[in-house]
């Protein structure tokens, strides 16, 4: 666990850590510069449990301070958590019994509640709603480039796999997305545990709310940087992008510029059809049916960020015959 100036929050975090029914465990504490008063309690509580161990760090941020904490790590399996969220007690029980029954998987996640109500708006419900409904390695690898299918302080891992893969890696980007896309696009399987085992809470000076690693174009890039390197795209098969509008274009344009144009956009406005977009068309998605099969057959990326719009493509494209993570992608 990594905290910095958690005073507010830091006794029900660990107070829900030491309710575990798994008893045999290790707490390392990764204290990055604090000035309030986490030192003192984090003292307090190792002084009267021996399970935690807490080590300061120089306040280099976040990224620093989680690799600092895997190095410290001596168990194979290590579950994440923030200093400000609190876990059911059956969480590490029921995720190392995941990881026990499943041996290929090798990132296991867990439902999620946020809290409280006040600070949870419809955009954080939507995801929240989207992301507790992937409980499936497949469903998670199909969707990896839509949203982050995991919240970090919900995942246990096994250590060696993520210290193998580079660990953390600090950028212009969300640090927990970047990595599962890492261990996807390496073959590295996620699973989820179906009951709600992580709370967590939401506040407006977070830094998924106030750094721009975590803004929409910084998820845009980062999306981008690993579409450009999945085997999928290299395949030679045609491009048709789904979304012809403006937002869609600029948040594609990444891609683009990457080398990875469309050879067509696909829109469902009788305004845009015919027009063209930087040389490529604009047609219907009846320009879809028939191309199922063949070397003409091509890969689409459906842009449209809409919730509910989204579901709608996807069933459609179903009834054409594409299979959704082989012929489309789903792209946030």
């Amino acid at each position: 666990m990594a905290t910095r100036n958690s005073d507010r929050y830091l006794d029900r975090c660990l107070d829900s850590i030491a309710a575990q029914t798994l008893r045999d465990f290790e707490l390392v504490i990764i204290d990055d510069g604090s000035r309030d008063r986490t030192r003192e309690r984090l003292a307090a509580r190792s002084r009267r449990d021996p399970r935690i161990r807490v080590h300061r760090s120089t306040g280099r941020g976040l990224v620093h301070a989680l690799n600092q904490g895997l190095a410290l790590c001596r168990s194979p399996i290590v579950a994440r958590m923030d200093s400000d969220d609190r876990m059911r007690p059956e969480r590490l029980r029921r995720q190392r019994a995941y990881l026990d029954a499943h041996p290929g998987v090798d990132v296991v996640g867990a439902r999620v509640r946020a809290f409280p109500k006040a600070c949870v708006g419809a955009g954080m419900r939507e995801y929240l709603r989207w992301q507790n409904a992937r409980l499936t390695p497949r469903s998670m690898a199909d969707d990896i480039y839509l949203e982050s299918p995991l919240t970090q302080p919900s995942v246990t891992f096994r250590r060696d796999v993520v210290i193998d893969h580079g660990g953390y890696r600090d950028g212009d980007f969300p640090e927990d997305y970047e990595l599962w896309l890492r261990l996807a696009q390496a073959g590295r399987r996620f699973g989820k545990c179906a009951e709600e085992l992580l709370l967590w809470r939401q506040r407006a000076d977070s830094y998924s709310r106030t750094d721009p690693r975590f803004s929409r174009d910084a998820f845009d890039r980062l999306r981008a940087r690993y579409l450009c390197r999945d085997p999928r795209l290299g395949q030679g098969r045609p491009l048709a992008f789904w979304g012809a509008g403006r937002v869609t274009r600029k948040r594609c344009r990444h891609l683009i510029s990457a080398g990875h144009a469309p050879t067509v956009w696909i829109d469902i406005d009788p305004k845009k059809i015919g027009a063209r977009i930087g040389g490529a068309p604009v047609v219907s998605p009846d320009w879809l049916a028939g191309r199922q099969d063949g070397p003409d057959r091509p890969l689409v990326l459906v842009y449209v960020a809409r919730h509910g719009a989204r579901e709608l493509i996807g069933r459609r494209l179903d009834h054409l015959g594409y299979l959704r993570g082989q012929d489309y992608l789903m792209v946030g």
